[in-house]
């Protein structure tokens, strides 16, 4: 049972006749038993909230910065009109609204309510308790009860960089031949004859079809395709600071660097996808989190946003150790190694540069990592003296993220460190550079 506002507000009316009464005991005693009567009586005239049947129906995925709705039908199967309110549950993070519905179901009739979320998280949204709440008539009291309804909505990565994918598709097909340009192709593969023009090396030149048609012929190559590109993805602590601005909300604290990581990750895949080579994914700290292995082309990047979306930065130091061994364990033949984590010097020192040789050795190894914006903000600073020493600690910080970078490269690791919105991008035109110089 459950009492209203109305009754409150009676409750403190009768306190007038009352205090004007000349006996106020027994007035206060009669006016009580009146109320408890209506009160009883307002709960007994109301619908049963056990003869509510409920379910859900809706999508089940959106994107991180989408609307979705959460769709809930109300079936009145009891005897008696119910009138009342619905509240359908969210966390917090699903922003749901509105908080509660007001219902009207006849007997035997169902309703359609529908809950807007807005969130502002990735990861699975879990449907919490639904409360239905019946008024009596009078609207002084009523029934309450609560019940579970389940209902997950995966929120997935936005692949916000996928604005940057036409653009590089076009340099990629300029790298396929699909597109006439004045210099060679580069690659390892053969792709065609066609005549000499200006500007074409002159390696390329082929004596024996020029023989044949008394004329120039060069050789077109094209870069090569299968191969295997292995994503991996750092979610140990380094993961979780917040870079950049939240561009789906404006948020000035930013993304973590596990979300701009997967940005570029998405990116990557989509075109190395598109140019014919093999994608697959880990997540690794101490453990592996997630994984996708030899989907095929048209279906690995729902795999990667599906597989990308529940995780988030576990508070842990990763081991690079263990992360190398899944690597080696599991891909055999060479391969692109696209390592996506963060230029700390403390954290590679004691863990990635051990054990970087035995990955090199085997495979072609590229780092790609999410700088921090408010470093260079804070190295520029020089208006008193806080900001001064703040600058010289920002300075620190890009001196000691180059030295690791520099000794990365010693090892023959490829290093892209960028900007959070400019990574994606700038890993994109790097895989298109080694395609273009045969290098992969």
């Amino acid at each position: 049972m459950i009492l209203t506002g109305r009754t409150g507000l009676v409750a403190l009316i009768c306190v007038l006749p009352i205090g004007f009464a000349p006996w106020p005991a027994a007035a206060f005693a009669a006016l009580f038993a009146l109320l408890v009567l209506a009160v009883l009586a307002d709960v007994a005239l109301a619908a049963n909230t056990r003869k509510l049947s409920l379910r859900r129906s809706g999508d089940t995925s959106a994107r991180l910065g989408e609307t979705i709705d959460a769709v809930l039908v109300i079936e009145n199967d009891g005897g008696r009109r119910f009138r009342g309110v619905v509240r359908d549950a969210w966390p917090p993070s699903a922003r749901a609204e509105p908080r509660t519905h007001a219902v009207d179901i006849a007997a035997g009739q169902s309703l359609r309510v529908v809950t807007t979320l807005r969130p502002n998280r990735r990861g699975d949204q879990v449907s919490a308790a639904v409360t239905a709440r019946s008024i009596g008539p009078l609207g002084l009291a009523g029934r309450q009860r609560s019940q579970p309804v389940p209902w997950r909505i995966r929120i997935l990565p936005p692949f916000l960089s996928r604005k940057h994918l036409p653009s590089r598709l076009a340099r990629l097909r300029e790298l396929d031949g699909m597109v006439p340009v004045l210099i060679r192709g580069q690659g390892t593969e053969f792709d065609s004859l066609r005549e000499y023009v200006v500007g074409d090396d002159v390696r390329s030149i082929d004596w024996r079809a020029t023989a044949r048609r008394s004329d120039v012929v060069v050789r077109t190559w094209r870069p090569e395709r299968d191969r295997r590109i292995v994503i991996v993805l750092d979610t140990g602590r380094t993961s979780a600071g917040r870079v950049g601005v939240d561009p789906t909300a404006g948020d000035p604290s930013g993304w973590p660097r596990l979300d701009w990581s997967m940005d570029a990750a998405l990116l990557l895949a989509a075109l190395a996808s598109r140019a014919g080579d093999h994608v697959d994914f880990i997540a690794h700290d101490r453990v592996p989190r997630a994984g996708v292995y030899n989907a095929s082309r048209t279906e690995v990047l729902a795999h990667l946003v599906d597989a990308m979306a529940p995780l988030q930065p576990a508070l842990v130091e990763s081991d690079a150790a263990a992360t190398v061994a899944t690597v080696l364990r599991r891909f055999r033949r060479r391969a692109l190694v696209v390592l996506l984590t963060d230029l700390n010097a403390s954290a590679l020192d004691e863990g990635l540069l051990a054990v970087l040789p035995q990955l090199a050795a085997k495979h072609q190894v590229m780092l790609a990592a999410v700088a921090d914006p408010r470093v260079d903000t804070l190295a520029a600073g020089r208006a008193d003296a806080a900001q001064v020493y703040d600058a010289a600690s920002a300075e620190r910080a890009r001196n000691d993220r180059m030295s690791i970078a520099t000794r990365l490269r010693r090892h023959g690791v490829d290093v892209v460190d960028a900007q959070p919105e400019d990574l994606a991008p700038a890993l994109a035109d790097r895989y298109l550079s080694l395609k273009a110089t045969g290098r992969l």
